[in-house]
C-alpha cells in the first residue's frame, strides 16, 4: 500500500483522536502528513500521562505515526500566515478545531479555497456545524451517553456503561478518511477541492443504527443486555472452571456444533432448542444446561473442544493475552517502528490489506516541532525568514 497516496500532502490541524487516527490512516496510505502543534506543548494528547512511553502519552504515540511535526502558534498573525502558506501547497487539510474558530482567524473553507482551489477540506467536529449544540465541546464517553450507546452498553442490573474503546473517536477519524479519499477521487473527475465534514455526534448515531431500526420498524427501546446478543442463542458469554468463555452460536448448524463440542446431542431435538425462535425464547433453560457442562471444562479446554467441533468460542483475553496471541502474530499486527527519541516503539498495524501488503509504516511518532524548518523549506521559506518566524515565536 506504499504507494496509492503517495504525491498527497496534507496539512493536520486536528489534535487529540479523533483527527489525528484521520491523518495517521492517510499517512499510512503513503500520504505526507505535516502535523500543525503548538510550540509550547502541542498535541494535548502528548500529555495525557500516565501511562506514557519516554515521557509521551501512549495514546499520543498510537494515533501520529508517519508524521513530522511543524511548531506553528496561530494564536499569532505570523503562525497564521505560515498555515496560509502551507494550505496553499497542499493537497488536503484536516482540522478538529470547534466550528468557526477557525473561520474568525481567516482559515476557514473558503477563505483557503481562494488560495487552493484544489484543497480537500476537511472539519472534524463534536455536534455537527449547524444546529444548537454546533459549538459544544465533546469527547468519546460525552458522546457516547448522549447517542445512547451507554443505554445498551452494561449489564441490566448495573449502572450504564461505556465501550471501553474509542469507538467514537475512531469511528469519526474512520469517517473522516472516508470522505477525504471519496473528495480526492472526485477530484480526479473535476479538478476541484471539496469541503468534507464528520462529527462525534453523528458517528453515534450512525453506530445506532440497528438500535434506531429496531425502534423505528417496531417501537422497540432496547436497554442494556450485557453480553447477550438479545435475537440470537446460545451467543453470550459461559462460566468456565477459571474464567469464562464466549459462544456464538448463529444458525442451527453452529448450535449442533456447540451441542457435539459439550457432548448434548439430545438439545439439537429438544423442542425448546429446536430453532433459534426457540432457543431465544428459552435462553435461560439452554444457558444453565450448557454452562453446567463449561463450568466443568478451563477456558483453554473448552475453546479447544469447541473448534475442533467447528463451533465459534473464544476465551475473553486480556490485553496482554491479545499481544502475545500467535494469530494476531501470524497476521503481523503488531510491528517495530522505532526511532532514536522511541527506540523501543512498537505499533498496531491496519487492519487491511491490498494484495497482501499493509500499511506503509515509515516513520515513528514525531518529537514536537522537530520537522518545522524541513517543512517550512519544502514551501519556499527563507532560511532568514523561517529565522524571523522564531524569533517573533509564530514557530518553534
Amino acid at each position: 500500500m506504499t504507494d496509492i497516496l503517495k504525491g498527497v500532502t496534507v496539512l493536520d490541524l486536528t489534535q487529540n483522536v479523533a483527527g489525528p487516527f484521520c491523518t495517521q490512516l492517510l499517512g499510512d496510505f503513503g500520504a505526507e502528513v505535516f502535523k500543525v502543534e503548538r510550540p509550547d506543548g502541542g498535541d494535548d494528547a502528548r500529555k495525557w500521562v500516565p501511562p506514557a512511553t519516554h515521557g509521551i502519552g501512549t495514546i499520543f504515540l498510537s494515533m501520529n505515526r508517519n508524521k513530522r511535526s511543524v511548531g506553528v502558534d496561530i494564536a499569532l498573525p505570523e503562525g497564521r500566515d505560515v498555515v496560509r502558506r502551507l494550505a496553499g501547497k497542499v493537497d488536503v487539510l484536516v482540522h478538529s478545531v470547534r466550528p468557526g474558530s477557525l473561520e474568525a482567524r481567516g482559515l476557514g473553507y473558503d477563505d483557503l479555497k481562494a488560495l487552493n482551489a484544489r484543497l480537500i477540506y476537511c472539519a472534524i467536529s463534536a455536534f455537527g456545524e449547524t444546529g444548537p449544540l454546533a459549538r459544544d465541546p465533546g469527547y468519546d464517553p460525552l458522546i457516547q451517553a448522549f447517542t445512547g450507546i451507554m443505554s445498551v452498553t452494561g449489564h441490566p442490573d448495573r449502572p450504564p456503561a461505556r465501550a471501553g474503546v474509542s469507538i467514537i473517536d475512531m469511528g469519526t477519524g474512520l469517517w473522516a478518511f472516508i470522505g477525504t479519499l471519496a473528495a480526492l477521487y472526485q477530484r480526479q473527475q473535476t479538478g476541484k477541492g471539496a469541503r468534507v465534514s464528520a462529527s462525534l455526534m453523528e458517528t453515534g448515531v450512525n453506530w445506532m443504527s440497528i438500535f434506531l431500526g429496531n425502534y423505528m420498524g417496531a417501537g422497540v427501546i432496547a436497554g442494556r443486555s450485557g453480553d447477550v446478543t438479545l435475537m440470537t442463542s446460545p451467543y453470550e458469554s459461559f462460566k468456565t472452571r477459571d474464567s469464562a468463555v464466549l459462544i456464538t452460536a448463529g444458525n442451527d448448524k453452529l448450535f449442533a456444533a456447540v451441542c457435539r463440542a459439550l457432548e448434548l446431542p439430545g438439545l439439537v431435538v429438544d423442542p425448546r432448542f429446536v430453532g433459534n425462535t426457540e432457543r431465544v425464547e428459552n435462553r435461560p433453560q439452554l444457558h444453565a444446561l450448557l454452562e453446567a457442562r463449561t463450568s466443568r471444562l478451563s477456558s483453554t479446554e473448552c475453546v479447544a473442544l469447541m473448534r475442533e467441533a467447528g463451533a465459534p468460542c473464544s476465551a475473553i483475553n486480556t490485553v496482554d493475552g491479545v499481544h502475545a496471541n500467535e494469530q494476531v502474530a501470524a497476521m503481523g499486527m503488531i510491528r517495530a517502528l522505532p526511532a532514536p527519541h522511541l527506540p523501543d516503539f512498537r505499533t498496531v498495524d491496519l487492519p487491511v490489506s491490498i494484495d497482501g501488503e499493509k500499511a506503509s509504516l515509515r516513520s515513528a511518532p514525531p518529537r514536537l516541532a522537530a520537522d518545522t524548518d524541513a517543512v517550512l523549506d519544502w514551501a519556499g521559506y527563507s532560511a532568514a525568514e523561517i529565522a524571523a518566524l522564531r524569533a517573533c515565536k509564530a514557530v518553534g
